[in-house]
């Protein structure tokens, strides 16, 4: 097998060493090393009600799309981001109809929009091997640029007055009954500034996430390598997901593609629990290399890499998460608001953003921002609790003992029946968006000798966890249909403070049944 060096040596960054950072992490991970960092306490003052802001967000890269919203309704608003606030290069993936919340939040224009869109392709297949085969459009097929999408939205962002302190570092924050005073690094240099509201969107490994998290190891990770390359054969489609082998290295390898701006983009990724014995992403880069030929009818030598993409991405049963602190909310990856089947935060934030532009300019306007009342901001959602249960089927334990191609049956079997059902059931559940009645249709449907075997696999507790988000599933269906005609009557009968209530609860029985797809 060729080096990786011989492979990627040649591409722009050093991207090697990267990989070689990021696998030290994701051995600490593994380990159990990772330090506790303490950069969120409680302050024994009662502080000042004079703030520098209403609301501080860490963490500019989706953080942006906040902030120019919250920004835009008047708010004063800064953003906290440790380098420069830009996109990489390599595109974001999402439906276009999810595209939409930019028009209409006001955020950019249709002609902004459709700059904005690097790519387009139709069709995308889903493929298992030795298994089924479907073909799909209009899902996941549109590739944002993010360089040009985060340096728009940056512009107006600056341009209606938001504060933006690039390569600043948090460092620490106090919680005060009036307001949150903020520390972070210049330079070398310690500012402050307080804040009514300080929103984490810092990611998976933000230091108050991990604070909060008191080194708890996540119950499952995404492990994902790819690239971007130049010199395959002409391609218009892409896979959404597809596989090419059996379990090999107690895993299921799973491949996505899709044509690019600069190349072709290709995905290697599985899902592992962080047992210690798991191989690196290192081994991971290489196996994707040994198969990238098969996968893709091509030969290596006759590719020009122009990025390596690699990273791991933990999820926790115990998510959304939510603050043991008022004046502190954490939003997207920070908040573990995807599920755990899914490893691109950008489509779970678009899908959030009006819900919580409007959620957090209404708590500002009421000062509604106790810690009961923001939790209410990432409430339990039942659609993303049953896609633990998924993710299950979808790994192996380090010593489990199964069938080679018992994954690969069991999702050609799975897709097979909601192709069937139609583009109803199918295309939500594309988009990481589970609704009651498109699983309903599907899991009798599905052949009772490949479910059978799996039990043992995933065991009778973890069964009867998913049933209780099932049945929540269907009772926050339930609830949102049975809400809506309230909707207009209530808001004559209750204060200001109840109605913010309400209207939270009602969105986490919209949003936790998947009724705003």
């Amino acid at each position: 097998m060729v080096s990786l060096e011989t492979i990627f040596g040649s591409v722009p960054g050093d991207p090697l060493r990267g990989l070689t950072l990021v696998d030290q992490r994701w051995q600490s991970l593994r380990q159990g090393t990772l330090p506790i960092p303490s950069v969120v306490s409680q302050g024994s003052t009662s502080g000042s009600t004079d703030v520098d802001f209403d609301l501080v967000i860490a963490g500019g890269t989706l953080g942006i799309l906040l902030a120019a919203s919250l920004q835009q309704k008047g708010w004063r608003v800064a953003v906290l981001e440790r380098g420069r606030l830009r996109g990489r290069k390599q595109e974001w993936n999402i439906s276009r109809h999810e595209l939409q919340v930019f028009l209409e939040l006001e955020l950019l224009t249709t002609d902004e929009l459709e700059t904005a869109i690097a790519t387009e392709y139709n069709p995308a297949r889903i493929s298992f091997h030795q298994g089924y085969e479907l073909w799909v459009k209009d899902v996941l097929n549109i590739g944002v640029d993010p360089v040009y999408l985060l340096e728009t939205l940056k512009q107006k962002f600056l341009h209606q007055g938001g504060h933006l302190l690039e390569y600043c570092s948090f460092t620490q924050a106090i919680v005060e009954e009036q307001n949150v005073t903020l520390y972070y690094q210049t330079q070398g240099q310690p500012e402050k500034l307080s804040t009514r509201l300080l929103i984490d969107a810092m990611g998976h490994f933000s230091p108050i996430v991990q604070q909060v998290r008191n080194g708890d190891r996540p119950n499952a990770v995404c492990l994902v390598v790819g690239s971007c390359a130049q010199g395959y054969a002409p391609n218009p489609s892409g896979d959404l997901i597809a596989t090419i082998t059996p379990i090999l290295n107690q895993c299921q390898y799973f491949w996505e593609a899709f044509p690019a701006r600069d190349g072709r983009t290709t995905y290697l990724f599985t899902y592992l629990d962080p047992d210690p014995a798991r191989f690196s992403l290192e081994f991971l880069l290489s196996e994707y290399c040994r198969l990238l030929p098969s996968y893709q009818t091509c030969d290596l030598a006759d590719l020009t890499f122009q990025r390596v993409l690699f990273g791991f991405f933990p999820a926790y049963r115990q998510s959304p998460l939510t603050m043991p602190w008022d004046r502190l909310l954490a939003v997207g990856d920070s908040a573990g608001g995807q599920s755990p089947v899914s490893f691109g935060g950008f489509g779970a934030m678009v899908r959030h953003l009006p819900r919580l532009v409007t959620s957090i300019d209404q708590a500002l306007a009421q000062n509604q921002l106790s810690r009961q009342d923001l939790a209410l901001l990432q409430p339990y959602q039942p659609n993303i609790a049953v896609t633990w249960l998924f993710q299950k089927t979808m790994s192996v334990g380090i010593n489990q003992s199964v069938g080679s191609g018992q994954i690969n049956d069991l999702m050609s079997s799975v897709f097979q029946v909601m192709d069937n059902l139609g583009d109803e059931v199918l295309k939500p559940f594309l988009q990481d968006v589970i609704q009651f009645s498109g699983l309903s249709q599907t899991l009798p449907r599905v052949d009772l000798r490949l479910v059978l075997p799996l039990l043992p696999r995933i065991g009778l507790p973890a069964l009867a966890d998913w049933l209780v988000h099932y049945f929540s599933l269907a009772r926050y269906s339930s609830l949102y249909h049975l809400g809506q005609p309230l909707q207009s009557s209530l808001a004559r009968w209750l204060t200001p403070e109840q109605q913010f209530r309400w209207q939270r609860r009602f969105e986490a029985w919209q949003y936790g049944s998947g009724q705003d797809f």
